[in-house]
């Protein structure tokens, strides 16, 4: 049950911040439509199974986990032995948190790192299933985050079905600037504010 809780809840944060973004930057929400319109034709819904043909789509959840991975902190982890890094002594037994949030913000690793750009990922093979720890939202190693695959699933199906069956308007008077992007602190890191856009269906 917790590893069912833990997959649904991420995804839901995780589709929730692919949303806001994809409203706040048109031409990646219209770019990934045109992708997951194209690949599904006529079929009236988006399966599992389609989802590795949708390129771009996984762009967009790189980017969105790195920008806005579901929790900010991994599980704390604590050293077995004495050692330095960065000029720091870290001792045994010590609690070490992995700042997953800073990482993926960190201009030291991401060329522009405050924007959206799902593109990045074009052209290198970072990945977010701990070989890469450039991005680590569900962390690495043994202690890997158990409902990674669930949560990874669940929004890929979730977020090309939304973007296929409807088109998303802001609501009147609303600009793309306007759309507040404050994060609720706490162990996940939601949007603090709902975010309210118009659906229109699109026949398919």
């Amino acid at each position: 049950m917790d590893l069912f809780l833990a997959g649904v809840d991420t995804g839901a944060i995780t589709v929730t911040w692919a949303m806001t973004e994809l409203a706040r930057n048109p031409r990646i929400m219209k770019k990934a439509q045109a992708e997951v319109r194209s690949s599904i034709g006529n079929k009236g819904k988006v399966t599992e199974s389609d989802v590795d043909q949708l390129h771009y789509l996984n762009m967009v959840v790189k980017e969105t986990l790195r920008l806005h991975p579901p929790a900010p902190l991994l599980l704390p982890r604590e050293t077995m032995s004495h050692f330095e890094i960065n000029g720091y002594h870290i001792y045994p037994k010590t609690q070490v948190h992995v700042n997953v949030w800073a990482i993926g913000r960190d201009p030291n690793l991401w060329k522009n790192p405050e924007e959206f750009l799902p593109e990045r990922f074009m052209d290198n093979s970072v990945d977010f299933r701990g070989q890469h720890f450039e991005l680590l939202p569900f962390g690495a190693g043994r202690r890997i985050c158990p409902g990674m695959y669930m949560a990874i699933a669940t929004v890929e199906v979730a977020l090309a079905n939304l973007l296929y069956r409807f088109n998303w308007n802001l609501p009147n008077g609303m600009r793309e600037a306007d759309i507040n992007m404050e994060e609720a602190a706490g162990l996940t890191v939601r949007k603090k504010f709902a975010l309210n856009l118009v659906p229109i269906l699109h026949h398919c």
